[in-house]
């Protein structure tokens, strides 16, 4: 009995032996998809193709054309602020002024080390020194990761509420102006407003580096529109349900839509092609991103 044991034990001891770093193998190539978000179940979602979805504008109406069931992009703009990428474009049809706006966009921010406080103007356009723009702002402690999403224009990025949102997750942000009132939607869900008076003047417009930022943007952006008027709690709710490859909404009032998926074409049918910089064009973007489900 006792020589059986032995060899079933001597058995099983040269089992690891010859498996075990086969298997110690495995694990840790397992590990390392998982944490890349590989076993992610939007990961296996059908993706979008390049300019899959588009607007078109005749003088009868206003419509979308193409693939537009909200796949998930193929592709996201990646931007290192250590070549300043950037995607610059006209601004045909934007409002100035007191008009009412929107800006949407899907953002990943990677972790911020230090402990400086600084501002990163993601998604927007101005001039000489102010901007309507998506802005992230880092905590003066650097505690934060990423830090502070806040208001803009940049002059107004100390204003009230803002949301403290975690590193390496995509979050869909929104920033309406009605005239005198800008709100700050993360996610869908309003994060509190402030009163502002905007300018006229444009003298740029861009995603990565905003006229009158103050520093170049460090992250991943997606699916970047601009409106001509003020979207509804209900729009931006909107929005934020139709995930990271949503088309846009409220398309009599949109000027301008990148989908970065893969190109800085402007899809809303109103030309503003943009001119990218030191972009890559990631394929390797679903980690932190999970589909809507409310």
């Amino acid at each position: 009995m006792k020589s059986s044991r032995h060899a079933r034990l001597q058995s099983a001891m040269e089992y690891l032996m010859t498996y075990g770093w086969a298997i110690l193998a495995i694990a840790i190539v397992m590990v390392s998809l998982y944490s890349l978000g590989i076993f992610n179940l939007s990961n296996l979602a059908p993706t979008a193709t390049p300019g899959s979805c588009q607007v078109l504008k005749t003088s009868a109406q206003t419509s979308l054309a193409g693939q537009c069931n909200n796949l998930v992009p193929k592709y996201v703009a990646r931007f290192n602020s250590n070549n300043l990428g950037t995607v610059s474009f006209p601004y045909n049809n934007f409002p100035t002024g007191d008009a009412a706006r929107s800006l949407s966009a899907w953002v990943y921010q990677p972790s911020i080390t230090g402990s400086a406080a600084q501002r990163y103007d993601i998604f927007g356009y101005g001039a000489n020194g102010w901007c309507f723009a998506l802005t992230l702002n880092q905590l003066s402690d650097g505690s934060a990761a990423p830090g502070k999403f806040g208001f803009a224009p940049c002059e107004a990025t100390g204003s009230t509420s803002t949301a403290t949102l975690s590193s390496n997750v995509w979050y869909n942000i929104v920033e309406t102006f009605d005239g005198s009132t800008l709100n700050f939607y993360v996610n869908g869900v309003n994060y509190g407003s402030a009163s502002y008076t905007l300018h006229t003047v444009i003298s740029s417009a861009s995603i990565g580096m905003v006229a009158g930022s103050g520093s170049a943007y460090n992250g991943s952006v997606a699916n970047a529109q601009v409106y001509n008027t003020s979207l509804s709690a209900s729009d931006v709710k909107t929005l934020y349900k139709e995930g990271i490859g949503g088309a846009p909404i409220e398309l009599q009032y949109l000027v301008g839509w990148w989908p970065l998926n893969g190109n800085s074409n402007d899809y809303s049918g109103n030309y503003n092609q943009g001119t990218p910089t030191n972009v890559i064009w990631s394929a390797s973007w679903q980690a932190g991103y999970a589909a809507p489900t409310s």
